[in-house]
């Protein structure tokens, strides 16, 4: 297992609230779990997005906002005007979805474009690409990541639908390089955490609460 301190390894943690039923109550306890804890950034959905930045105003966590999320099938043009709006709205990172209908049906040019157009809106700010590398084969995943390494955007994050698997973590690491941002997401489990790090992971992402954060040690 890596050596890594308590502090760095909450620095990579980026815990999302995704529930459609989080109310304001909820969002509260995540920044205040998330200022308390110093993670990197919490993630949230636009409507949420101005008051997580309010909530943790004086810190240095990162208001992360989600784009074309759950899904990724929204028009670009919304994708792109949906990144100005949570960027006004104090967004500090992006996380925008990969088409991946679009992806299968061969349209490369139209994904490429899409996120370039997503980077450019996000105006230097970090971008970060949700893939469900869950539905595709393996050419596609790789595909997947050779468009993201070269649309602007900062990271890959794996999806939603099955935790981050160590082999997922050696597969995209292996596609993007070295320097390349990869996020796991989905974990649960102090040892698991630290074996997607070793495995190339740099941020580490929970997607339920914040008290997914409770698997680590206070």
């Amino acid at each position: 297992m890596p050596t890594i301190s308590h502090a760095e390894l909450l620095r990579r943690l980026e815990p999302a609230l995704v529930r459609p039923e989080a109310t304001r109550h909820d969002i509260e306890q995540l920044c205040a779990t998330a200022r308390a804890r110093a993670v990197h950034s919490v993630c949230v959905g636009g409507s949420r997005i101005e008051l997580a930045r309010t909530l943790l105003e004086d810190s240095e966590v990162k208001v992360a906002g989600l784009i074309g999320f759950p899904l990724g099938t929204a028009d670009t043009d919304a994708k792109r005007y949906e990144t100005e709006l949570a960027i006004d709205l104090g967004a500090q990172e992006i996380e925008t979805v990969l088409n991946i209908g679009r992806l299968k049906d061969g349209d490369h040019p139209y994904v490429l474009r899409e996120l370039r157009d997503i980077a450019e809106a996000a105006d230097e700010r970090p971008v970060k690409v949700i893939v469900e590398i869950s539905l595709l084969t393996f050419e596609e995943r790789d595909l997947a990541c050779e468009l993201v390494r070269y649309s602007g955007a900062h990271c890959i994050r794996t999806g939603l639908r099955a935790p981050a698997t160590i082999a997922d973590i050696q597969s995209l690491r292996a596609v993007v390089g070295e320097k390349f941002g990869v996020k796991a997401t989905g974990l649960k489990d102090l040892q698991i955490a630290l074996a997607l790090i070793e495995a190339g992971a740099t941020r580490l992402g929970t997607v339920e609460s914040a008290a997914a954060l409770s698997f680590l040690p206070e």
